[in-house]
């Protein structure tokens, strides 16, 4: 550690305790307490709008990109410093965003300057959400299948088809959507492209799950006019796109098996002196996270210096969801028929039983476990095909 990082740690870590409500070191209780912002956001205290309009503002909601982009413009090592004070004082995420996750890191490696200055500075300071729109009834696994259409209308795409499983959609203010220009070429024939969700002929409807909630909508694409100009890289290319971004959304859903509950609540479970069975289980679990928290530091290491296999977010991403899945089953096990309430205040309206069903839909989203174990034998481990 050089004697700049020291300085820089010491300076980030006062700025830090002196910026972050003490709201905001506490752990989320549910959904409710995640920051997206957006055009229409929704707080479920006002210092979660204060801690990202705080981060935002020094381009700490995306400390690597940038400064012209909104970002903080931190080296590698900064931005691990600034993750590990966070960590320190347990401080929230100040932004969740699909932007940061998925659609910036596109933006950066193939959007136009004038692209680039459009978008990323609303995506850092939380102004407009996001959803993604890639998988279709008849084109999931097989994503390259979709059928969504854009016929060219001069300077403007006329879009026509329907989208499924869109997070969030009825809530996104903006969304970035694969379609089809070319019907000759099955990969070959994808563009990429970005429109508000406020255009006219665009509809949704959510998805009820089993958890009671509704993260998951249908989207529907009724001769929405797209100018050309939001498209993303050349026509035809947006499968390119959308392979580079679909690894960036890997690596995010990976992040579940660090966990927002974290293995505390687990081994406070463990030394109540519940069940010895389930308290060896328990034990493995806190093994197998902080194993994987490790290789999560070097992934995110190598990632950031271009040095990650490149079917590596797919390793993260399947032990991810397997790890965020077990640690749900436990603190169900752990919280025995009480862990079952579904209402009341004091389980924050079923919390718990809600994100444990939730998880059901973890080794689906993002690529299914069967498809990235596929990806992992092929590339990973050379097996035959």
């Amino acid at each position: 550690m050089t004697e700049e990082l020291e300085t820089f740690r010491s300076e980030t870590r006062a700025w830090l305790e002196e910026n972050c409500p003490p709201s905001m070191r506490t752990p989320m209780r549910s959904e409710k307490d995640a920051t997206w912002g957006g055009r229409n956001p929704e707080y479920a205290h006002p210092d979660q709008k204060l801690w990202m309009d705080r981060m935002g503002a020094r381009g700490w909601t995306v400390p690597d990109w940038p400064v012209a982009y909104g970002g903080g413009g931190l080296s590698p090592a900064e931005t691990k410093i600034l993750r590990e004070e966070m960590a320190r004082l347990k401080c929230r995420n100040p932004l969740n965003s699909f932007g940061i996750s998925m659609l910036g890191p596109a933006l950066l490696k193939y959007g136009t300057e004038e692209q680039k200055l459009e978008h990323l500075p609303k995506i850092a300071r939380g102004e407009i959400r996001w959803c993604q729109g890639y998988s279709e009834p008849n084109a999931g696994s097989d994503l390259a299948g979709l059928a969504t259409s854009a016929e060219d209308a001069g300077d403007h795409y006329i879009v026509n088809g329907q989208k499924v499983w869109t997070s969030y959609a009825d809530k996104a203010d903006w969304i970035f959507c694969l379609v089809r220009t070319d019907k000759s070429s099955k990969q070959g024939g994808i563009s990429f492209v970005l429109f508000d969700m406020a255009s006219e002929g665009v509809s949704t409807r959510p998805i009820l799950l089993i958890s009671g909630n509704s993260p998951f909508c249908e989207t529907f694409f009724d001769n929405v006019k797209v100018p050309k100009a939001n498209r993303l890289h050349d026509e035809n290319k947006g499968w390119d796109v959308a392979k580079y971004l679909l690894g960036h959304e890997r690596e995010m859903i990976s992040g579940m098996g660090l966990g927002t509950i974290g293995a505390d609540p687990l081994i406070e479970a463990a030394r109540a002196g519940i069940d010895p069975i389930l308290r060896a289980q328990i034990a493995m679990f806190v093994v197998r996270s902080r194993a994987f928290a490790a290789m999560s530091e070097r992934f995110i290491d190598e990632l950031k210096a271009g040095r990650a296999h490149p079917a590596q977010p797919s390793m993260m991403k399947y032990y991810g969801t397997e790890l965020n899945k077990a640690r749900h089953e436990l603190l169900m096990a752990a919280g025995g028929s009480d862990a079952l309430e579904w209402e009341s205040e004091a389980s924050a309206s079923g919390a718990a039983p809600r994100a444990w069903l939730r998880t059901k839909a973890n080794s689906i989203e993002g690529g299914t476990s069967e498809i990235q174990l596929n990806i992992i034998a092929k590339r990973i481990l050379d097996l035959p095909s």
